[in-house]
C-alpha cells in the first residue's frame, strides 16, 4: 500500500506547510514543552515528558519519510530538521544534568554529545559555504537511535525506576554507547572535512 500526498504543489507555501515540515515544527515546538515538564512535581512530570519525547521522536522517522515517499524534500526541511534533533537532545540532556539524573562521571558522557554536535553543526555550515556535503553515515544514525533510546530511559527516571528495575542503570549505560559512537562519527566527519579546510587556506 502506497501513500499518496494530499497535494502536489511545488509553490512556496506547499512547501512551507507540507505535512513533513509540520512534523518538523512539532519537534521543535516538543522542546519548550519538554522543559516545561521539569518544573511538574512527582512521576507524572516524568511520564509526561517521555510520553512528549516519544511523540517528539517518532515524527522524526515521519517526516524524512514521508518527504522522500511523496517527494517534498525541501531546502527547508534539509536544514530544520538536524537543527530539531540538536534541540531535543541538547534541553534532555540540560534538563537531565540539572535534576542529577546524569551526573558524576556520566557528565562527561552528556558533555560529548553535546560538544560534537555543536562541532559538526559548525563544520557543516563551513563547508555548506564551500558547496560541500558530507552525508549522514550509518553509523551516524545508529548514534542517534542511542542518544534517544538513553534519554527516554533517563527522563522517566526514578518513576521508571518504580516499573522497570535499573531503568536508571540501562539508560546510562546506553547513554556511554551513545557518547562512544559520537566520539567516532565526530572523527569521521572532521576526517572528511579536514581536506577541505586545509585546501581553503591555500
Amino acid at each position: 500500500m502506497t501513500i499518496e500526498p494530499a497535494t502536489h504543489k511545488k509553490d512556496g507555501r506547499s512547501i512551507v506547510f507540507s505535512l513533513p515540515n509540520i512534523l518538523t515544527y512539532g519537534r521543535i515546538l516538543a522542546v519548550p514543552a519538554i522543559v516545561g515538564t521539569a518544573f511538574v512535581e512527582g512521576d507524572f512530570g516524568r511520564w509526561l515528558g517521555l510520553g512528549i519525547f516519544i511523540v517528539a521522536s517518532i515524527t522524526d522517522f515521519f517526516d524524512g519519510y514521508l518527504a522522500r515517499a511523496w517527494h517534498q524534500q525541501s531546502a527547508l526541511g534539509r536544514m530544520l530538521d538536524p537543527i530539531a534533533d540538536k534541540l531535543l537532545i541538547s534541553a534532555c540532556l540540560i534538563i537531565l544534568c540539572a535534576n542529577q539524573v546524569v551526573s558524576g562521571i556520566s557528565l562527561w558522557a552528556a558533555a560529548i554529545i553535546l560538544m560534537r554536535e555543536i562541532s559538526v553543526s559548525g563544520l557543516r555550515e563551513f563547508l555548506a559555504e564551500l558547496q560541500v556535503s558530507v552525508p549522514v553515515t550509518k553509523l551516524a544514525k545508529w548514534k542517534t537511535t542511542f542518544q534517544m533510546v538513553s534519554l527516554g530511559f533517563l527522563l522517566a527516571a526514578p518513576a521508571g525506576d518504580k516499573v522497570l528495575p535499573f531503568n536508571t542503570e540501562i539508560g546510562i549505560g546506553l547513554l556511554w554507547v551513545a557518547a562512544l559512537l559520537t566520539l567516532y562519527t565526530g572523527y569521521d566527519y572532521f576526517r572528511a572535512g579536514l581536506r577541505h579546510l586545509i585546501d581553503s587556506d591555500r
